[in-house]
């Protein structure tokens, strides 16, 4: 899934928006749960961050939305609550915690304001969360993946 991720995320992008991130996260949430989803979407920011040069965007957007992807599919196991989780996680989470993280990152704050990566990051997790229920529908009838679900969560599908 990370190399999934670091592939697929500056190919299939839209300019400020990374869905592709988003659909590894539902995935990775609904799969992996939060704990390796997590740090799946850690290990996928650094390098993406480390290789392509991209600002630390992609630790804050991603790393909340696999996390909450991941307990929401934990607390109530709907492909739609992990969707859920990466709207809130990267969509609102994340977007407001990248203005502190960029203003101490550029050093500059006069052209920041705290709501300016929100409609990115939501319409980023939007975007992703369908493409990946899309996938997750014909995903989960796959043995392979039933058998890693369970082999990470302990859960039949």
């Amino acid at each position: 899934m990370i190399a999934l991720d670091v592939v697929l995320s500056p190919l299939f992008r839209i300019e400020g928006m990374a869905p592709m991130s988003s659909v590894m996260n539902v995935l990775a949430g609904v799969l992996l749960g939060p704990l390796y989803g997590t740090i799946m979407a850690f290990v996928c920011g650094v390098i993406r961050i480390t290789l392509l040069g991209i600002p630390p965007l992609a630790l804050t957007g991603a790393v909340f939305g696999a996390f909450f992807a991941g307990l929401g599919y934990r607390l109530y196991p709907s492909v739609v609550s992990s969707m859920v989780g990466e709207i809130i996680g990267t969509g609102i989470i994340g977007s407001l915690l990248s203005y502190p993280v960029m203003v101490w990152f550029t050093g500059s704050s006069s052209d920041f304001y705290w709501l300016m990566y929100t409609p990115r990051f939501i319409g980023a997790a939007c975007i992703g969360s369908v493409i990946a229920f899309l996938i997750w529908q014909k995903a989960k009838t796959i043995a392979v993946i039933q058998k890693i679900q369970r082999l990470y969560k302990g859960v039949s599908i």
